[in-house]
């Protein structure tokens, strides 16, 4: 029985094709067991370089390009483009299957031989000169890489050829270059203990039944329309070759991944943390932690996608990390803990003002407490006054520091008398028992979104698991932090120094508007966790779109006027309900605009008290829409006097750096809501614009 291969690196392509286009694909190759692959309607494509490449008639103006072998029955649905673009695309085309990996690869044959400079004279100034072509064939460079790679003399003359190689022989020329041996190149593009292998290169049947990271297979109607019903779901952990050193290294100690919004760091989460549950026995021994809460459920749905053993997912422990706090805290006292709400935590702080005399105000107080005291695990006075407060622009004297202090002792012993926690101090008691504790409960933990997590939340996780090869995991991008936490991993002793990787490729948004939401953090200086400035340069997308569309309003209810006409526009241009997102920076303007839209017929829901369904119109504030990526994106209420929010910047007066870090966060939660676009990003505000956004 015929097989269909569809290239996973299609299905996000397939996603931004109209409703009716998607409709024509799927009826197209729903009949590919009544002989579609037997040769009837592939179309052989004149002066084609790979004779295996065919094409399919979609409708009068769309054409597929299919990998057609030349004996078997497997086929691979490779892209679906305009008629001339396709026949142009594939007319460039070769397929092969790589001799040490047994992949497919598909490479831009013509933009090879196009570059090919003249070959470097045999001895020192070859990039390879050292590199025997044994070797460089054993790693699997093919003939026509191999011919490049002989011509190069500069590794910029190799990083320019990227788009055109195969990645993984890329990647194997990479690691040459920066002075690897052939054994450690392979080690890192393979995985430790891999042994390269000899495959035939011509045999592209054997090479699909390999290449499950690369092609979807799909034995019927059914699989295929459930393959279509979610394409960008099954993209999502889809491992490109580029997180894989990243996901399947084996790390001495505690291991990173960074990079800007859409490169994978939540792909190549979801593959660690399924790499290790493979290699462990134990269920529950591997966390998978974050701060948001919103993001639990969704690494649970797509560990459900990625992982089908179901005994290896019983080896994974999704929870949050104060789920872990709370329930470490709560065995040891033998009950359940009381937690002190934010509202009741700000008047205490006004009672103790009252009851000390202090000459400082509540935020003020509470921003020492966390972010000095807590985060420096401060227990007297002694050590309050040699403390360092970097990032603290108010300074204080030894008296005044006296007096601070006395306010502090006052609001934690009241919050001992009334049996109240914070979860500051919940995490803070956690991390002192885990420390305590011989036996660990877990054996490897994977965190995403680790710019979020504050220094006791971090301490608590370094004590419930062993130091141990592959112990720590985390994925972070500091110009996404959201929340006040800031840390540096070696005062909480994580040291990373020497395990950390860097992802620059945008898998998610248009080049467009990945460009103009950088302009959101231009002149920024933001930290990288680890005492040292992080960067966005090299961050990038190949995927082209329509810049952000700029919708001012004279009044908030013309600017959601304006704002259902659009969507309304999105849903009759094909785009599904559940690909649309509207976030907002309050929780009055998000009911506005759910409001707005449902007396404007259209089915919309607030993410704070509903999880929307695929027919559903997700509204919330930029907060909630931390970790999530619609098809289309209206981010609303960029006014003024709303964004940012007088209540959510600390006065310049009061603390100058504070103020300015404030302002930082509130520009890194806009470039969040403006990046969960995938393809189009509409802004509007009403009144004057706010401040933050780019001139």
């Amino acid at each position: 029985m015929p097989t269909l291969g569809i290239a996973r690196e299609f299905l996000r392509e397939f996603g931004t094709l109209e409703r009716s286009v998607q409709d024509r694909v799927y009826e197209t190759f729903a009949k590919f067991e009544q002989a579609t692959f037997a040769g009837i309607h592939l179309e052989s494509i004149h002066n084609v370089r790979d004779s295996r490449l065919r094409s399919i008639r979609i409708d009068q103006f769309w054409r597929g390009i299919v990998l057609a072998p030349e004996s078997g029955d497997s086929y691979t649905l490779l892209r679906v483009l305009p008629h001339d673009e396709a026949y142009r695309w594939a007319r460039r085309q070769t397929a092969s299957v790589n001799r040490a990996t047994g992949a497919i690869e598909l490479r831009d044959a013509v933009a090879i031989e196009d570059a090919l400079p003249a070959p470097a004279p045999v001895g020192p100034e070859r990039l390879f000169g050292a590199v025997g072509d044994g070797d460089l064939r054993r790693l699997g460079i093919d003939d026509q890489v191999l011919a490049f790679a002989h011509s190069l003399t500069s590794v910029d003359q190799l990083e320019a050829a990227r788009a055109m190689l195969p990645e993984p022989q890329y990647d194997v020329l990479v690691g040459l270059a920066a002075g690897l041996s052939p054994e450690e190149v392979w080690a890192e593009v393979a995985g430790t203990g891999v042994q390269p292998g000899e495959f035939d290169p011509e045999d592209v049947t054997a090479a699909l039944a390999r290449s499950g990271k690369q092609v979807v297979l799909v034995s019927g109607p059914d699989e295929l329309m459930e393959v279509f019903s979610y394409p960008f779901a099954l993209w999502r952990v889809y491992l490109h070759p580029a997180q894989v050193r990243a996901a399947y290294g084996h790390f001495s100690g505690p291991a990173r991944v960074t990079g800007g919004p859409g490169t994978g760091k939540t792909v190549a989460v979801l593959h660690r943390a399924n790499y290790l549950a493979e290699r462990s026995t134990v269920d529950r021994s591997v966390l998978v932690t974050t701060f948001t809460r919103t993001l639990i459920g969704s690494l649970e749905d797509q560990l459900r996608m990625l992982v089908e053993d179901e005994d290896v997912l019983r080896r994974i422990d999704v929870r949050h990390v104060d789920q872990v706090a709370n329930q470490v805290v709560a065995a040891e006292r033998g009950r359940r803990l009381a937690i002190l709400p934010e509202p009741d935590q700000h008047t205490l702080w006004g009672e103790v003002i009252a009851s000390t005399g202090v000459e400082f105000g509540e935020t003020f107080l509470a921003q020492e407490w966390r972010e000095v005291v807590l985060a420096q695990d401060i227990t007297d006075l002694p050590g309050y006054l040699a403390a360092t407060r970097a990032g603290r622009g108010r300074p204080l004297g030894p008296r005044q520091r006296e007096r601070v202090w006395q306010a502090i002792a006052a609001f934690t012993a009241e919050l001992r008398r009334r049996d109240r926690w914070t979860h500051e101090t919940v995490r803070e008691a956690a991390a002192r028992l885990l420390a305590a504790r011989a036996d660990k409960p877990y054996r490897h933990i994977v965190v995403d979104e680790g710019q979020d997590l504050d220094p006791w939340m971090w301490r608590m996780l370094r004590a419930a698991v062993p130091h141990a090869d592959n112990d720590l995991f985390l994925a972070a991008d500091t110009h996404q932090r959201i929340y006040r936490n800031r840390v540096s991993l070696k005062q909480v002793g994580i040291a990373i120094a020497g395990r950390s990787e860097r992802l620059t490729l945008n898998y998610r948004t248009t080049a467009e508007i990945l460009g103009w939401s950088f302009g959101l953090l231009r002149g920024q200086r933001i930290d990288d966790m680890n005492e040292d400035l992080d960067t966005l340069a090299g961050c990038r997308s190949e995927v082209h779109g329509e810049p952000p569309s700029l919708h001012p309003a004279p009044t908030r209810q013309g600017e959601l006027s304006e704002l259902v006409t659009d969507v309304r526009g999105w849903l009759d241009g094909g785009v599904a309900p559940g690909q649309i997102g509207i976030a907002a920076r309050s929780g009055a303007l998000v009911d506005n605009a759910v409001a707005a839209l449902r007396a404007g017929g259209l089915p919309a829901v607030n993410l704070a008290r509903t999880r929307p369904s695929e027919e559903e119109i997700a509204v919330g504030t930029m907060h909630r829409m931390k970790g999530l990526e619609f098809r289309n994106v209206a981010v609303i209420g960029l006014t003024s006097n709303l964004v940012p929010p007088p209540s959510a910047i600390t006065p310049a007066e009061d603390d100058p750096v504070t103020h300015e870090l404030d302002l930082q966060q509130e520009r890194c939660l806009l470039f969040v809501a403006c990046t969960r676009a995938r393809e189009e990003l509409r802004v509007s505000w009403h009144g004057t614009p706010s401040p933050l956004l780019p001139h």
